[in-house]
């Protein structure tokens, strides 16, 4: 069953990371700027995992555990992306927007709270 990302919002989530932090996109070439991963037995409207970035982290990891702050909803792709944020720590919109501008900038997309 496709997992509702705005379910998650508020909730604590374990974060396995795929792409950590520095690394580059296997296809497309441009670098993570935060680590980048899923949330593990969930499924979203790409048919993959439920996606997140994990802010608040400074070093590559391979998982962490934090806060859903948010939900970018991609208008023109069918695969939100779960905004955790490793100390709970909330960030406006205009942050996450620049944290996550590496990726989401090939998309349209609105921010949940």
């Amino acid at each position: 069953m496709e997992a509702n990302a705005k379910d998650y919002l508020g909730k604590e989530v374990v974060v396995q990371i795929d792409r950590p932090l520095g690394t580059k996109h296997p296809k497309h070439g441009f670098m993570y700027m935060l680590n980048y991963g899923y949330i593990p037995n969930t499924i979203s409207g790409d048919g993959e995992e439920l996606d997140a970035y994990l802010i608040g982290e400074f070093d590559p990891v391979e998982e962490s555990q934090g806060k859903v702050i948010a939900v970018i909803h991609r208008t023109n792709d069918n695969d939100d992306k779960l905004v955790v944020s490793k100390d709970g720590k909330d960030y406006s919109d205009d942050a996450i927007r620049a944290l996550t501008e590496f990726q989401e900038r090939y998309f349209q997309s609105e921010i949940i709270r």
